[in-house]
């Protein structure tokens, strides 16, 4: 079974994720899409990226949302349905398994499938997607799941926030490099999609097996910027970004822990020193991520 998330931590994430996203990257994956597009959303959970793609399109669209978590794709109709009508949008439920909200440029159909993506592409409506897509998903999956994607697809295939190996965490402490290894450590073991994560290879990997099958493959930087002071004067940002902060923390922590053997005190020492600095409002932490577009060649 593919590992699961929290859906605490994916609402608590979404907007730091939106500010890290590299537009002229998804520009450049809508410029090469039909007039209705189809989207197929892997690992979908509550359909932040949907979020965050459907309105910048700006016309007619559908999405098929793929998890294995069925109470994540629940919320995902609930969310975006919340949020479509708190910027005036009308929604509606033609059916039990579909969601149309009824923007200005023309309707978003939204429909959810439960499958676990562990053997993906197998069993995936593949012939009904002009673009698969997916974010922080592909750091979790082995070299042979995006190998079996790449020889299976002849759309564009967009992966956005891949963790890139780059973290910093100030100012620094003692025990930085402890945490980080762990942590390193941790992203690479299986989670369950078929063999060993891929962790920060991701982007690499991704650019080697879809340039194998003649995809042109870019890649641009998403990086989490996060600061306890200076946050922009956004409503609950400021609060936002302390919990934000204290999860990724503990997140770290917690991977260290479960990768050591010996019971290194340095870790807690240094979990306690980190979340003394997001009270004091005093921790600035930089998570490197790359956003990759696979798009066909000689197409559009």
């Amino acid at each position: 079974m593919t590992e699961a998330f929290d859906l605490d931590w994916l609402d608590l994430r979404e907007p730091f994720d939106a500010m890290a996203r590299n537009e002229a990257l998804v520009d450049r994956l809508l410029a090469r899409l039909p007039a209705r597009p189809r989207f197929l959303d892997l690992g979908a959970g509550t359909g932040s990226l949907l979020r965050f793609i459907a309105p910048r399109l700006g016309r007619a669209q559908a999405w098929t949302l793929v998890d294995a978590d069925r109470e994540l794709l629940e919320a995902a109709y609930d969310t975006i349905a919340d949020r479509a009508e708190a910027v005036g949008y009308t929604v509606s439920f033609p059916n039990k398994r579909t969601l149309l909200v009824h923007a200005p440029g023309g309707a978003w159909r939204v429909e959810t499938v439960i499958a676990d993506l562990a053997e993906a592409p197998r069993g995936l409506p593949l012939a009904n997607a002009d673009a698969v897509v997916c974010s922080a998903l592909a750091d979790l999956v082995s070299r042979g799941w995006v190998e079996r994607m790449a020889g299976a697809l002849r759309v564009p295939f967009y992966a956005a926030l891949c963790v890139d190996g780059r973290e910093r965490f100030l100012p620094p402490h003692p025990a930085d490099h402890v945490v980080a290894a762990g942590f390193r450590r941790d992203q690479g073991r299986d989670k369950g999609f078929s063999g060993v994560a891929l962790g920060a290879r991701a982007p690499g990997v991704i650019a080697e097996a879809f340039g194998a099958h003649g995809f042109e493959v870019r890649s641009a930087s998403s990086d989490w910027m996060v600061r306890g002071r200076g946050v922009a004067p956004m409503p609950g940002m400021r609060e936002a970004a302390g919990r934000f902060l204290s999860e990724l923390v503990m997140g770290h922590a917690e991977a260290a822990r479960q990768q050591d053997r010996r019971g290194d005190r340095r870790i807690e020492a240094w979990m306690e020193a980190r979340l003394d600095q997001v009270a004091g409002r005093n921790l600035a932490v930089r998570i490197g991520h790359r956003d990759v577009l696979a798009l066909p060649k000689g197409r559009g």
